[in-house]
């Protein structure tokens, strides 16, 4: 079962080239997102984190040319299940590794996922549609904008979860206390307040029915970044392929309230 696998034999499996949505994986690991950008754009995707946490909640940020880090004893550059290398923000290429993109003036970040409090949502009785499917989380580019810094600006991106009526507000109260992994819904409800016309066709990952009874709850998306390279066109950066995650030595715990 890949819930009971450590951080280091999930990681060992990705650097053989398993490619797989990572959500229900190490169950009690704290999973993360990756850009990484040339040393001339870090203060930039900084800032843009900084004035943006709920999508953007930095876990760590390596040195300049580094690959590992305080939550990671392993290879940045090796160990996600996918990548995407984005040129002058066009998407060049989905590599299952980035050793030979990983300059030494390239600095990593490491941000918050929502796969961290989904066990947490599990042990309060709500359910996961995508685990339950074993499809990937779908996750929709917004209407919304992100406050720019710099060169970097883009919209919110958001994941979402159904959500039984009766469960919301559990949901709610248990994501907020994990701030650090996007914590609680940005909305609850119509979709066509966040701009998002259509629930079947995410812009990431796969769609999930909403049952009747059902709430479409939207949680702010770690993809946000990748959304804001694109838009801001830069020069080079590299990314998780959107649902495959790094799996990190920290814990779920380090990061609740």
């Amino acid at each position: 079962m890949t819930a009971g696998l450590t951080p280091a034999r999930a990681r060992e499996r990705f650097r053989a080239g398993l490619s797989t949505p990572t959500s229900g994986w190490c169950a009690g690991w704290t999973q993360a997102n990756l850009i990484a950008v040339p040393q001339e754009y870090a203060w930039d995707v900084l800032l843009f984190a900084q004035r943006n946490p709920k999508p953007c909640p930095v876990l760590d940020v390596l040195e300049p040319g580094e690959f590992a880090g305080a939550i990671l004893e392993g290879d940045v550059r090796t160990d996600l299940p996918g990548y995407r290398v984005y040129r002058d923000g066009e998407l060049a290429d989905r590599p299952s590794e980035v050793v030979e993109h990983w300059g030494d003036d390239l600095v990593g970040f490491l941000i918050g996922c929502s796969f961290t409090f989904e066990n947490a949502l599990l042990d309060a009785g709500v359910p996961v549609r995508h685990i339950e499917l074993g499809r990937n989380v779908p996750m929709y580019r917004t209407t919304r904008r992100c406050r720019r810094a710099g060169r970097m600006s883009g919209p919110l991106v958001v994941s979402m979860r159904p959500v039984p009526r009766a469960l919301v507000d559990t949901a709610v109260e248990v994501t907020a206390r994990y701030p650090q992994v996007h914590g609680a819904p940005v909305h609850c409800g119509d979709p066509a307040a966040l701009g998002i016309a259509d629930l079947g066709a995410p812009d990431y990952g796969d769609p999930v029915p909403v049952a009747d009874g059902e709430v479409p709850v939207f949680w702010a998306c770690g993809v946000t970044p990748q959304a804001a390279v694109l838009e801001s066109r830069l020069p080079l950066a590299i990314t998780h392929e959107p649902g495959r995650m790094l799996i990190t030595d920290a814990r779920d715990t380090d990061y609740r309230i």
